[in-house]
Parts: structure tokens; C-alpha cells; sequence
């Protein structure tokens, strides 16, 4: 498949948000917000993007003390009474753990609560806590999230489904209830560096949201690539392959300042989940300009989304710049510049 061939056929470059809603000490004041302090804090950012004019936000989900989130479709369903235009995802939903029937009914319903605003990004997750939890065996780990695909995808076509699979009890002539106000709920699946998701993907037709977390975006490319010529050779139209690309990041006026203020956090985030701390000199290698990493001012990120563009031809860029306890503050500070400084320029660029 020739990448020239690609091009990007929507009217508007999404720029948004994303949240997995952690509950770490603030390294500066060693206090953890509450649980119930933090959702309202997630509901408040939402609003913020979506007064400023930002695309998408979504919601991730965990099964942990140290999360605040672990039912999207709810936090989601509270943010669309509070917001207006801006699009609603799950990022993740770990589709493996969760009955399908279940998971359209949620977010049915939150599309019809915001407008037709509902998105599903639906992944394995990055971490293995719903498994015990929910009764399910890590062991199947594959073959539940390739069952619960097709579940979650038969549903969105019928209003009353016949279905038998391995893990789920079968369906025979049931009704499945409420229907979306869109005629379709748009489903992305959530890839990280494996091939076979970039390749199952794309043979399903679905939209891919790629974690770009670290390390140069030229590592990547070889997963659109898989993505596009999957979905080519199943017989999807291009102009409906699209590509979302997922980040962490902070924005402040300087690229300095941005590194002096989002360093912390990210190491205590590192720290939490990862099990080490980063050094300052690391931190700063890791936000250089040929990283993924979108640490820096408006302008650096900016170049990076251009350069991420040329690579990908993705029509979608998410930032998920509030952890390891950073004060409400900052973040809506970053939020705005995102807003007001960033989007504006790539669409712009983007449209030439």
C-alpha cells in the first residue's frame, strides 16, 4: 500500500483529553485529594475543554484505590450534563472484563443523555486488576477481548440479537435496550506497540487509538501502516480507517517552565506505577524534540503533532497531562494554552 494514498478526508483536525483519574500525593505537599474531589475535578476539566472550544475527552477505567475512576460511562454521563459540544470516550474500556450487552447499554444511554456525543475506545488495558475482580482468567485474555469485539460490534447493527459464544451466556431473540440517537456508536480500538492489534484493527474496519507514551514517533509507523493495510485488504473504505494518537504531556509558556513544573509529577506518577523514579536529566531527555513525549511550549507541541501528522495521517490528537497529583490549577492552565495556542495552529496547518 502506497502511504501517499492516505489522506485525511474529515472537516476538522480533533484535538482533546484524556483522564485515568489517579490519586497520588502531590510530591510539593505530600496530600492525595479525595476520591470524590478528584471526579469533580475531571467533570470541571471537561468543561473547561469543552468552553475552549477542545474536540474529545475521555475517561479511563481502573479497578484500584489509587484511581478514582472505575466506571466511565458514569463519570461521562455527569460531564454531558455539564458540557455541550464536546465529543465523550472511554480510554480505555477493558473490553476482556466487561459483559458487552452491558457496556452498549452504558454508553447507549450516555449518547443519548449528551446529544449523540458517545464513543467507545475499547482496549485490553494496561493493567490486569479486573481479571480476579470480575471472575474472568488471564489466561483468556485474548480470546475474551476477541469474543467480546464481536459481541460489542453485533449489537451496534440490531435491535433484537441471537448470538452464542464461549464466555457469555447466549442470546436468543432478546431485545437490547436503548438505541443511540447516532446511528452508529463510534468504536476505535486502543493499541500500544503489538502488530497483531494495529492488523485486527483494521480487519475490523474500526478506528485505531495509538498510545504514543515515550520514544520517537518513528517507532510507530509501522503500525498504521499495518493498520491501513489490513483495513484496505478487508475491503474498508481508506476515508474510514482513522487514526487517533494518545500521549502524555504538559504545555506551559516556555519550555523551561513546562519542564520545571510537569517534572515532578511524572516522576511521582513513574514512581507509583512503574516502580521508579526519573531523574531530571532522563525527564529532559525524554521531552527532547524527537520524542513522542509532548512536554514544552505551545510551539514545541505543536511541531510534534505536525511531525506525528506526517507520519501517521492521524485525524486525532489526545493529551493526558493531569497526574501524580497535580493541582487542579496547572492543569487548567495547560488546557487553555492546548486550547488557545496549539489547536488553532495545527488545524490551520493542517487544512493547507
Amino acid at each position: 500500500m502506497s502511504n501517499g494514498s492516505v489522506t485525511n478526508t474529515f472537516k476538522r483536525f480533533e484535538i482533546g483529553l484524556y483522564t485515568f483519574g489517579d490519586l497520588i500525593p502531590d510530591p510539593a505537599s505530600g496530600t492525595t485529594i479525595s476520591a470524590q474531589r478528584r471526579m469533580k475535578e475531571i467533570i470541571d476539566a471537561a468543561k473547561l475543554a469543552d468552553e475552549a472550544g477542545l474536540d474529545i475527552f475521555g475517561v479511563g477505567e481502573h479497578h484500584r484505590l489509587d484511581f478514582a475512576v472505575s466506571s466511565p460511562p458514569v463519570i461521562l454521563a455527569a460531564i454531558a450534563q455539564a458540557t455541550k459540544q464536546i465529543k465523550l470516550t472511554s480510554a480505555t474500556t477493558v473490553l476482556s472484563t466487561v459483559d458487552p450487552v452491558r457496556l452498549f447499554e452504558d454508553f447507549a444511554t450516555l449518547d443519548l443523555l449528551s446529544g449523540g456525543r458517545a464513543e467507545i475506545i475499547a482496549g485490553r488495558g494496561a493493567f490486569v486488576d479486573s481479571f480476579p475482580l470480575f471472575g474472568y482468567k488471564l489466561e483468556d485474555y485474548h480470546a475474551l477481548f476477541a469474543e467480546n469485539i464481536e459481541l460489542l460490534l453485533e449489537l451496534g447493527k440490531q435491535e433484537t440479537i441471537t448470538w452464542n459464544g464461549q464466555f457469555r451466556s447466549s442470546l436468543s431473540d432478546l431485545e437490547i435496550a436503548p438505541r443511540p440517537k447516532q446511528p452508529e456508536l463510534p468504536v476505535w480500538i486502543g493499541v500500544g506497540g503489538t502488530p497483531q492489534s494495529a492488523h485486527n484493527a483494521g480487519r475490523l474496519g474500526l478506528g485505531m487509538n495509538l498510545a504514543l507514551l515515550g520514544g520517537t514517533p518513528e517507532r510507530a509507523k509501522p503500525l498504521a501502516d499495518i493498520y491501513r493495510q489490513a483495513g484496505q485488504q478487508a475491503g474498508h473504505e481508506p476515508s474510514k480507517l482513522r487514526v487517533a494518537v494518545s500521549s502524555h504531556g504538559y504545555i506551559s509558556d516556555t519550555s523551561q517552565q513546562a519542564l520545571h513544573e510537569f517534572y515532578p509529577y511524572y516522576s511521582s506518577y513513574l514512581g507509583q506505577f512503574a516502580g521508579r523514579k526519573m531523574s531530571q536529566a532522563e525527564f529532559g531527555r525524554i521531552a527532547s524534540p524527537e520524542t513522542a513525549f509532548a512536554v514544552g511550549s505551545p510551539e514545541q507541541v505543536i511541531e510534534k503533532i505536525l511531525h506525528q501528522h506526517e507520519l501517521f495521517k492521524h485525524d486525532r490528537f489526545m493529551l493526558q497531562m493531569d497526574v501524580g497529583g497535580m493541582p487542579f490549577g496547572k492543569v487548567a492552565t495547560a488546557i487553555e494554552l492546548l486550547a488557545a495556542k496549539v489547536a488553532p495552529v495545527v488545524r490551520r496547518e493542517l487544512t493547507r
